[in-house]
């Protein structure tokens, strides 16, 4: 079988066909009919305040319990505003990832940060497998017309089979510029109904990692066999969906915590369980130190310049409302949005770093205002704040913070969005007819930086 088609056609049926790659064995367990637990986790994006607590709560849990293990890591391990892990060239990320693979068998599926670092996917691939990490995608490097790597894996764990298959958003201006070139991505809802029916198999656990979001693995359910363990990522989400035997499953993002899912048997349910990860719990010796020497050795004086300071510890989501707040007021709207991707960690209590506001608030921008009358308003609301527990159907994926969530009646509203929100109306606004104005001489960083301060 050859890696080297040049058609598009001929390397989809090449990711259909890699359920047929050799097995490859897991560990026994001491008592054959113990469960497969797979640690799941996704996003990551260089959360050194969290990374070293990730990995000690991963070995926590693996050394207290005998039974096979695998982990999942569903994408987005770097982020490029990170500037630390820019001038390191990720040397955090790639020991958290050997650390990953002394502990079990563990598999990346792409997601579209993982070029963040080094530009070219085809040597973060060569480089995890020199781990032994199993790297999935469905990405296609479109210079020779081949995957980056298969979209599926059958393992063999005490006589049982796990199929592991992994896909991509196709948002192609979500990955890093310089590399959106060299790739080809499938349409996810395309991809999967073609290939994921033949991956599959009944006699198997069946497990689906989707970087491609809400929105699109809400059409994938249902071509998936009841059973499916189904791993989602990209929307920074934190949720479980129960469909029959079906389990859905979001971890958050930024190390802030990771599933455990108990699979007894293939077509039976997942039992999840949900472990917040604690920044203030100690790390683990194998990581902590060295992520400690890394900020030391790259932060800069003005990245270690105390900006701001919180009288409380702020979620993401928090952060999130309270930055829509902030904006609100700086340009004396009524209601403030801001997209909940534009978020990456939350803010910790006491005196907030440079380093630390831009882990926070990850991107600058301008400020935009508008008009709306009240039920357009009342319509774009519905669609806001997504961070409660709220049924699939009425996901949009990445959504904006609105605050306040019930502002006074009137019959005109003025709002104030970040710009890539207004850029992206549709998907956050969920219409395309606003009409934006710039307000001048304001940016949203410093416009928040004021307001903490």
């Amino acid at each position: 079988m050859t890696f080297f088609s040049r058609t598009r056609r001929n390397a989809l049926k090449l990711m259909a066909g890699t359920a047929m790659l050799p097995l490859m064995r897991l560990p026994a367990s001491a008592d054959q009919k113990a469960p497969l637990r797979a640690i799941v986790i996704s996003d990551l994006h260089s959360a050194y305040e969290r990374m070293g607590q990730l990995l000690a709560a991963i070995e926590t849990r693996i050394s207290a319990d005998k039974s096979t293990h695998i982990i999942l890591l569903n994408g987005d391990l770097f982020e490029s505003g990170n500037t630390v892990a820019m001038r390191s060239q990720g040397e955090i990320e790639w020991s958290f990832l050997a650390a990953l693979a002394k502990l079990a068998p563990t598999v990346v599926n792409i997601g579209n940060h993982e070029a963040d670092i080094d530009n070219d996917l085809g040597r973060f691939v060569s480089r995890a497998k020199g781990l032994g990490i199993t790297v999935l995608s469905n990405i296609i490097d479109k210079r020779i017309g081949a995957p980056y790597a298969p979209a599926s894996k059958t393992f063999e764990v005490d006589g049982r089979k796990v199929i592991v298959a992994g896909l991509a958003t196709n948002a192609i201006n979500t990955y890093p510029k310089v590399a959106r070139d060299a790739l080809t991505i499938p349409e996810p809802v395309e991809w999967a109904k073609t290939n994921l029916p033949e991956i599959a198999r009944p006699d198997a656990i069946n497990i689906v990692m989707s970087h491609a979001g809400v929105v699109a693995d809400r059409d994938i359910l249902p071509v998936l066999p009841d059973g499916t363990l189904v791993v989602g990522g990209h929307d920074h989400l934190n949720f479980l969906h129960e469909v029959g035997a079906t389990r859905y499953i979001h971890t958050g993002s930024w190390c802030t915590s990771m599933a455990v899912a108990t699979i007894e048997a293939p077509g039976q349910a997942a039992a999840i369980e949900t472990i917040a990860v604690d920044r203030n719990a100690a790390a683990s010796p194998s990581l902590g130190a060295q992520i400690e020497k890394t900020l030391a050795q790259h932060l800069t004086p003005e990245e270690l310049e105390v900006v701001a300071k919180t009288a409380e510890a702020m979620t993401v989501d928090e952060a999130g409302r309270r930055v829509a707040e902030l904006i609100a007021a700086k340009a004396r709207a009524d209601v403030g949005f801001v997209g909940h991707t534009s978020f990456g960690a939350g803010l910790p209590k006491g005196d907030i770093r440079r380093y630390d506001f831009n882990a926070c608030l990850r991107f600058e921008g301008k400020m935009l205002v508008t008009e709306v009358d009240g039920e357009v308003l009342d319509r774009i609301l519905s669609r806001c704040n997504q961070d409660g527990d709220i049924p699939l159907a009425k996901r949009t994926g990445d959504y904006l913070y609105a605050m306040p969530d019930k502002p006074a009646t009137k019959e005109r509203y003025k709002l104030v969005c970040n710009d890539w929100s207004a850029i992206n109306q549709k998907s956050y606004f969920g219409r395309d007819d606003l009409v934006f104005s710039e307000v001048e001489n304001v940016k949203l960083k410093q416009t928040v930086l004021e307001g903490l301060a």
